[in-house]
């Protein structure tokens, strides 16, 4: 990399800055600090904040629970951020927070990254990172065809959830809460989640998120179920 672009690095920025360096992906490829979230797009090298606490707490506990489901059901792979998602050709390389990759898509992985659009793509909204997960990254994971995006938005006072799901004509479309506040992936059929449990001052275990959902999941064999149902007992006497 220039000198120009090194100085760039090591200058001091806002909490809710985004620093933007034009780069070839070479040099995206050749980023010195692997632990940075870092992006390409248009010839632009994009860096991020590190994340706050809450933001990490939100992570730990979806990839607990999703994780632990895929795990579970057997459906495939579950990877978070420092990690490159190329959309398509040419085109952009995202990091999304978690990300998840069905079973029959597994030969789109490589040791270095991702090809193409995950089934879900799982954003964590921040001060620096709205703008984009919100219009720029919609549009691309839209194009790219991720089947499922969740955005997570837990700034103070701006504390929200949106869930989308790609439709038959390969848009976007906003999927509502059920009538108890679930939201019902369709990507990991079963798995459900309510959103207000991430805004909680103590974020659940996940452990406990996972046994509630599968003690009645119909597609584990009954000891399974039982399994869970007794744990999910246990889990709620020990918070009770």
């Amino acid at each position: 990399m220039t000198e120009l672009t090194m100085a760039a690095i090591a200058s001091p920025r806002r909490k809710d800055e985004v620093r933007r360096l034009t780069a070839s992906y070479a040099d995206y490829l050749a980023w010195p600090d692997e632990s940075a979230l870092v992006e390409w797009k248009d010839g632009e090298i994009i860096e991020y904040m590190p994340p706050t606490d809450q933001h990490q707490r939100i992570v730990r506990t979806l990839v607990l629970l999703v994780g632990s489901f895929t795990d579970l059901t057997d459906s495939g792979l579950l990877h978070v951020a420092p990690f490159e998602v190329k959309l398509w050709p040419g085109g952009p390389s995202r990091e999304p927070d978690v990300l998840f990759i069905s079973r029959d898509r597994l030969s789109q992985l490589t040791p270095q990254r991702f090809e193409g659009g995950p089934d879900l793509v799982i954003e964590i909204v921040s001060s620096s990172s709205a703008r984009a997960d919100r219009a720029e990254k919609f549009i691309e994971y839209e194009r790219a065809g991720v089947r499922e995006y969740w955005l997570i938005d837990s700034r103070e006072g701006k504390e929200q959830a949106d869930f989308y799901q790609l439709d038959a004509t390969g848009r976007f479309v906003s999927v509502p809460l059920d009538a108890d506040g679930q939201y019902h992936s369709a990507v990991l059929p079963g798995l459900t989640l309510n959103p207000a449990v991430l805004r909680a001052a103590e974020l659940p275990n996940p452990q406990l998120l996972l046994a509630a959902i599968a003690k009645d999941l119909a597609t584990l064999p009954d000891d399974v179920r039982a399994a869970y149902r007794a744990l999910y007992d246990a889990l709620s006497r020990g918070r009770a």
